[in-house]
């Protein structure tokens, strides 16, 4: 008779937390233009903030509050480069209640100012079917949009 393969308790814990944290991965993906808060999100993984935050970034490499941010920044991208919102607009629209916040975000995400952005992403991307262009500008993630030089 062949012995059952079961789970170690540790691995087992590790997965069901892992699946929690997806869950609210994906809450954030759907909900982010509603107001989130860490500690909300973390109720919704039954965890204190301070764990939630932590094994957030150990499992996707950024804070909660990073991977919401990333979220609205790319469908502020989306709708500007449509045109018919201004910057302002589109800020509230994706969830963002501070004006400051959201420019401040989507220059170091993107690399511009959203002003800049709408400007000549409207332009860029004309005739391009909309897929294509999300993919090719789709923000940088972690504060990796390259420094503007200067001439």
């Amino acid at each position: 008779m062949m012995p059952l393969v079961s789970t170690p308790p540790a691995d087992a814990e590790h997965l069901r937390e892992l699946a929690l944290l997806r869950r609210v991965r994906d809450r954030i993906d759907r909900e982010y233009d509603r107001p989130l808060d860490v500690e909300a999100l973390a109720r919704g993984a039954h965890m204190s903030a301070g764990h939630f935050s932590r094994r957030f970034r150990a499992a996707y490499g950024e804070s909660p509050y990073g991977y919401l941010m990333t979220r609205r920044i790319e469908r502020a991208m989306a709708l500007l480069r449509r045109g018919d919102m201004n910057v302002t607009e589109v800020c509230f629209a994706v969830g963002c209640s501070s004006l400051g916040t959201f420019s401040t975000r989507f220059t170091e995400l993107v690399g511009v100012p959203p002003s800049v952005y709408r400007r000549e992403a409207a332009a860029a991307t004309v005739g391009m079917p909309a897929c294509v262009a999300k993919q090719v500008t789709r923000p940088v993630r972690n504060r990796e949009a390259p420094a503007p030089t200067r001439a």
